[in-house]
């Protein structure tokens, strides 16, 4: 397993994101709200803020996840899930989260709102043609390969 030393400021008053098994891929993230909690309705988004302020290696981005347990429970997710946070981007962290659950959620201060996975990326060289390769699948999309 690769590790990565990521430099981070915190200015809320809760942990750093933290893994919560030796073989989790994405970190706890928390709520940082000093004004008191956001309640989403249903179908209400918000940017919900964390107080977290990092700079990433250059080749290293920040994904921003659901927890399944608020998604399967609550109905409670990340809008543009993955979020991506470049490494050149230098302000705080913020999380959009949406409640497309059936009754309000409270977001309280602290609480553990989504997963945070640091990974790398590859800039692409495009190279134009007239043809691609051709595969078996070939043009078959969506449903192409069966429900069985």
């Amino acid at each position: 397993m690769d590790r990565v030393t990521v430099k981070i400021i915190n200015k809320s008053h809760h942990p750093l994101p933290s893994y919560g098994t030796p073989g989790a891929a994405g970190m706890d993230v928390r709520a940082y709200l000093p004004e008191g909690a956001v309640t989403l309705r249903p179908g209400q988004r918000a940017l919900i803020p964390t107080g977290l302020y990092m700079q990433l290696p250059q080749g290293y981005e920040c994904q921003i996840r659901p927890r399944s347990g608020l998604s399967l429970n609550y109905g409670l997710t990340v809008v543009n899930s993955p979020g991506t946070v470049d490494a050149d981007y230098r302000g705080e962290i913020g999380v959009i989260m949406i409640n497309l659950g059936e009754n309000d959620f409270v977001i309280n201060d602290g609480e553990r709102i989504c997963q945070m996975v640091i990974t790398t990326y590859s800039h692409v060289k495009w190279e134009t043609g007239e043809r691609l390769d051709r595969t078996v699948r070939g043009e078959g999309a969506f449903g192409h390969t069966g429900v069985e």
